[in-house]
């Protein structure tokens, strides 16, 4: 095998046993998911994968993980995995239009004509609407939008914010305070800065509040001055929690609202925030809205099949 098909990347024995995994269990799930061998040869681990290839990022990101935590778990490889998969760096560099988001960490392109009409609304508008399934891409494009215009300096803040729905227990009977009590409900927003960005520097920016991650009931009595603002889980807003949300939104501040109009938690559907403003605010000037659908799907490719399979049973 030649030199540009191999990568050896030197790391500590102790970095290097946190990522093979239990057993080698780590290396085989990417060696079987991206069709590559992986080997550990002293204190290096070896790709034989030219240096363009996804899995590179996946491990160098990985690694990142293995020095900022005690263990990895397979959930952070499978999330690695699956963000990649959504904003991967195999697209075309000549598209420059696709890409969104371009940094040390990774380069994001939109993949789906729906995906760039969604980006470009976002550039063209002060606050947009994306009504799409799951696995559409609506958060990781969104939260890759907002690192892109903070990166530039077009705002000073992100706050990524998600109305927190009770499933089954509630809040108040789960344990620890109340930071504790919601972060669950915001590892998807995690995730992708986590992805996008190195974790030292998103801990640091949660820290200073330049990043914040905040329940919906949070905003109110708020004004958001230069800042992007991210909606995520619309669908299940109240009626008087979306105009709420919209109206916090100040100086040089821009929305980015995202939801899924076929997976509302709320006790009654009908009262979602989200479906009301779709007719409301569907002809305001500087409000755009972009609706992505099973042919948007990133995730597996069983998820586009299910979603079609749905709504054909519906109708």
């Amino acid at each position: 095998m030649n030199n540009s098909s191999r990568l050896e990347i030197p790391l500590r024995w102790d970095l290097l046993q946190k990522l093979i995994g239990p057993g080698d269990s780590f290396i085989k799930y990417l060696e079987n998911k991206y069709s590559a061998k992986i080997s550990t040869k002293e204190d290096c681990l070896v790709l034989e994968v030219d240096r363009g290839h996804p899995l590179v990022d996946v491990v160098n990101k990985l690694i990142q993980l293995c020095r900022s935590k005690e263990f990895l778990e397979w959930e952070d490889v499978e999330t690695v995995v699956r963000l990649n998969m959504i904003g991967n760096r195999e697209e075309s560099d000549s598209a420059a239009d696709d890409k969104i988001l371009e940094n040390a960490q990774v380069r994001i392109r939109a993949k789906t004509p729906n995906q760039k009409k969604y980006h470009q609304a976002i550039l063209d508008n002060e606050i947009v609407f994306a009504i799409g399934p799951a696995g559409t891409g609506k958060t990781f494009i969104a939260v890759a939008a907002a690192v892109a215009q903070f990166q530039r300096g077009a705002v000073e803040r992100i706050v990524l914010v998600r109305p927190v729905v009770e499933a089954g227990e509630k809040l108040g009977y789960l344990p620890g305070d109340i930071k504790e009590k919601v972060d669950p409900f915001f590892k998807p927003l995690y995730d992708a800065l986590f992805y996008m960005l190195p974790p030292e520097q998103v801990k640091k920016y949660i820290d200073r509040e330049v990043f914040e991650i905040a329940p919906l009931a949070y905003m109110r009595g708020r004004t958001l001055n230069h800042a992007i603002v991210i909606l995520d889980e619309a669908q299940n807003t109240t009626n008087m929690q979306m105009k709420m949300f919209l109206t916090r939104l100040g100086v040089n501040s821009r929305a980015i609202i995202t939801g899924d109009i076929t997976q509302i938690d709320l006790e009654n559907p009908n009262t979602s925030g989200l479906k009301q403003a779709a007719d409301i605010l569907k002809n305001v000037i500087g409000i755009g809205f972009v609706y992505l659908d099973s042919n948007d799907v990133v995730r597996h490719k069983l998820v586009s099949d299910i979603i079609r399979a749905y709504n054909d049973y519906k109708n």
